[in-house]
């Protein structure tokens, strides 16, 4: 078979969807011919771009780098056909993005100034994901970025759309001299007497999928410290030795801290787009979704650890 967007189409509704049932319903298909569509993309390119849980599907480490690469090649197809006169116009008014602190919203926002100069962007910042729909709920926002988790999706209004960006594993952080520094995977069983230094609830489920993680693996954790602050600051409590934490796995770790994979991958987040269309034209949508999934793949190129790990993990 030869690969076309129509391919590309249905590996995004399932990503973006964490079901291939829930995938076949948007795109009016049956659930069986998109499992059987679903399994020939992936003997085409070689290996599995998903893996299966009770909770519906979520991406493989090869997975996530198809989709960045599908998504890219879509919204270029998309714009064929625009007549250059149509993009000049009026200079567009401002675009209020609020976001929590994600890693990719730094290269997010240059890419779309870079791309859009003569718009002007502001951002609020919110500690929860929720509070971000809540703004765009609110009409107090226009554009976010915010996180759910596999299984358990993230609220929202139909006022409100959303797109996957990607889902990636969560990772462990350790001090450099943790008793399981030579391990290349580390078992979450294996740090059930470990302080944590656990971010507040998000309004998204993080409390639930963290503890029902480690509740799979035949624990609850004997100590958690609720830690609100920022992601170099946290990794600056576990080179302190206070504790260990959970985190993104494109986190580049101080030269006091491991940052390793959790073996089985228990745990994925979903970092996603989420906008008010009737404030927000496709063009923007298109921009921004563009330049989130151009940041990720920045952080990934700067990962040399989620790189060996998908490298490990998802030979082709």
């Amino acid at each position: 078979m030869e690969l076309e967007l129509r391919h590309l189409r249905v590996l995004c509704a399932i990503a973006d969807t964490g079901s291939v049932g829930r995938a076949a319903a948007l795109l009016g298909a049956s659930q069986p011919a998109t499992s059987t569509q679903l399994r020939r993309i992936e003997r085409h390119l070689g290996a599995s771009l998903f893996d299966r849980t009770a909770a519906g599907v979520a991406p493989t480490g090869f997975g996530v780098e198809v989709l960045a690469a599908a998504r890219e090649l879509l919204a270029r197809a998309d714009s064929l056909g625009r007549r250059p006169e149509a993009q000049a116009g009026p200079a567009p008014r401002e675009l209020r993005l609020a976001a929590a602190s994600e890693p990719i919203l730094p290269g997010l926002l240059a890419r779309a100034r870079h791309q859009r100069p003569g718009q002007r962007f502001t951002v609020t910042s919110v500690h929860r994901p929720s509070d971000a729909v809540e703004l765009l709920e609110l009409g107090e926002a226009d554009a976010a970025v915010a996180v759910d988790y596999p299984g358990r999706e993230l609220g929202r209004s139909p006022s409100v759309a959303h797109r996957g960006i990607v889902t990636e594993p969560v990772f462990v952080a350790l001090p450099v001299g943790h008793r399981l520094r030579h391990h290349a995977e580390v078992a979450l069983a294996d740090l059930a007497e470990e302080e944590w230094l656990l971010a507040p609830d998000d309004g998204a489920g993080w409390h639930g999928v963290f503890h029902g993680a480690c509740a799979a693996a035949g624990f609850t954790p004997a100590s958690v410290h609720e830690f609100l602050g920022g992601r170099l600051e946290l990794q600056e409590m576990v080179a302190a030795g206070l504790g260990v934490s959970v985190v993104r796995a494109t986190t580049r770790p101080l030269a006091e801290v491991l940052v390793k994979p959790l073996a089985g991958t228990p745990i994925w987040v979903r970092q996603l787009l989420v906008w008010r269309p009737a404030g927000v034209d496709g063009e923007v949508v298109e921009a921004l979704f563009g330049a989130a999934v151009a940041a990720y793949r920045d952080l990934v190129a700067a990962a040399p650890g989620f790189q060996a790990w998908a490298a490990r993990t998802y030979r082709p």
